[in-house]
């Protein structure tokens, strides 16, 4: 090969990235049908999604998710912490140029919280005075402690002092939505979806688009890695998301891994008989061989909750004792009535994949030695979450990623009537820990919450298995406002590409 064709060659390859630059900005990420619907979403892609779509009163920064005004111009709190009165921007519209004011954010979280919308966050707001009594349809909505105060004032009280008021607003599921789906209040607006493509484009009518960098963002569905890899390598993909072959990756300082504030578990539907008495459950779980459940997990998880600053996590779940288990079941069993000659039966509910079949299997096989027969129930992985609450089982996989950096982001999944606890499990003890935290502040606070997941690993009712770790692939010296952060949503407003200079000698020889 000739020098000059070899100097063609790396020009070619250098400046790739500089016409990529000038492209859309591509991100590619596992095939899956996208919920549009933010009030009703529940998967961690539709967040990152949002993050473009949709504003409320307040959004997430783009390096530490704190929460920063959106929507809101000014709030203020009162003297005893239980009243929040929230100015809305005047320059604030829907994609359709219609006005944002104090009665359409009404709007929307009552549509949130209605009987109708089954919106699996409406409780996180149980905090707004009514707001329990309302979507539990025991009150209409003049009860619930929202009120509009002229076009762009809306006040807000609640029951106990909330601190983290302002990061539940970050959420999707209480931001400004529009009762016609295909308008928006975010950065960008969605001008196309079909054949996993979908593609977005700078709303004209927001608020701050002249701080918006990109103009156009595709993204790509895909769960082939190798192109998937292949494609970024080109400059033709400015960011995977997960779905990529990092031994591939010719940056490798582009792979980032991250541990995530998320927790894998097993839970138990704690509704049916026998399962729904915490010594069955307990009986179980001291047969569980921990090590072997865990031994793929990048990092175990011994408790729910992944450690935290400040916050000390209470004793978890790790000891594996046969002979202790079989005691435990026995005495259960007579102390209802049954006959401990004869074995209970149990139901694992898993989606059809490698992984949840071994851990099915490693539970069947360890629980078979205490008298207890394992039946496994499967159904498709597109289909598993939705399938929970009619699904005739008894033991269930979740994963759940903390929705701000709080403690509270998880214990509330287990409180009693909340939106999102999909246990049937509630404890009263529990739930008075809850509301004590809400009344303090600092280290008492947290103490309340560590008291109250120490309450939930000794009630049986979850499996702790691992705190995942996130995958992105992306070059953060040439895509600029992309921070790595444990709840791993990037809001896409604040994304730009760098430009990029090139250096490099005359290589063309003669």
């Amino acid at each position: 090969m000739s020098y000059r064709l070899s100097a063609l060659i790396v020009l070619l390859f250098v400046f790739t990235p500089l016409v990529a630059q000038q492209s859309p900005f591509v991100i590619i990420d596992a095939e899956h049908d996208y919920n549009l619907d933010p009030h009703t979403a529940n998967y961690s892609s539709e967040a990152q999604l949002f993050t473009a779509l949709y504003e409320g009163l307040f959004s997430y920064g783009p390096q530490f998710l704190e929460p920063v005004p959106a929507l809101v111009e000014k709030y203020k709190i009162s003297r005893d912490r239980l009243r929040w009165t929230f100015t809305i921007r005047e320059d604030a519209k829907f994609s359709n140029g219609e006005q944002i004011t104090a009665q359409s954010i009404k709007d929307s979280w009552l549509d949130v919280l209605s009987l109708e919308t089954n919106a699996p966050f409406a409780s996180l707001l149980d905090c707004v005075k009514g707001v329990h009594e309302y979507r539990t349809g025991k009150c209409s909505s003049e009860k619930v402690g929202i009120a509009v105060q002229g076009k762009n004032k809306l006040v807000v009280t609640l029951n106990t002092p909330t601190e983290h008021l302002a990061n539940i607003l970050c959420h999707h599921s209480f931001a400004a939505v529009h009762p016609d789906l295909s308008v928006y209040s975010g950065a960008f607006v969605i001008d196309s979806y079909a054949d996993g493509k979908l593609v977005l484009k700078k709303n004209t009518y927001y608020h701050d688009a002249d701080s918006v960098a990109l103009e156009e963002i595709h993204l790509l569905q895909s769960d082939d890695t190798a192109e998937n890899t292949y494609q970024y390598n080109i400059g033709l993909a400015d960011w995977i998301i997960s779905v990529a072959d990092i031994n591939s990756v010719i940056d490798y300082d582009s792979i980032l891994i991250t541990a995530e504030f998320a927790t894998e578990y097993l839970f138990f539907k704690a509704d049916k008989f026998p399962w729904n008495n915490a010594k069955f459950r307990n009986a179980l779980l001291a047969a569980v061989p921990w090590e072997d459940l865990r031994s793929s997990a990048f990092v175990p998880a011994e408790t729910f909750i992944y450690p935290l600053n400040g916050y000390d996590s209470p004793q978890g779940i790790y000891d594996t004792d046969l002979e202790e288990a079989a005691l435990m079941i026995e005495d259960a069993m007579l102390e209802v009535g049954l006959d401990p000659s004869k074995p209970l039966e149990i139901t694992i509910a898993i989606s059809d994949t490698e992984y949840m079949m071994n851990q099915a299997q490693i539970l069947k096989e360890a629980w078979k030695k205490i008298g207890v027969n394992v039946n496994i129930s499967k159904t498709p992985s597109n289909r598993y979450l939705d399938s929970i609450e009619t699904w005739d089982a008894d033991i269930f996989s979740y994963t759940w990623i903390g929705d701000f950096a709080d403690p509270q982001a998880f214990l509330e999944l287990f409180k009693s009537d909340a939106s999102m606890n999909v246990t049937s499990w509630s404890d009263s003890e529990y739930d008075s820990l809850l509301e004590m935290a809400a009344f303090s502040e600092g280290f008492e606070r947290l103490e309340y919450l560590a008291d109250a997941e120490d309450l939930l690993l000794s009630s049986g009712v979850i499996l702790p298995i691992s705190h995942p770790v996130t995958l992105n692939v992306i070059d953060t010296e040439v895509v600029g406002g992309w921070f790595a952060n444990a709840l791993d949503i990037h809001p896409l407003k604040y994304l730009y590409k760098n430009k990029v200079q090139f250096d490099f000698p005359n290589l063309v020889k003669n």
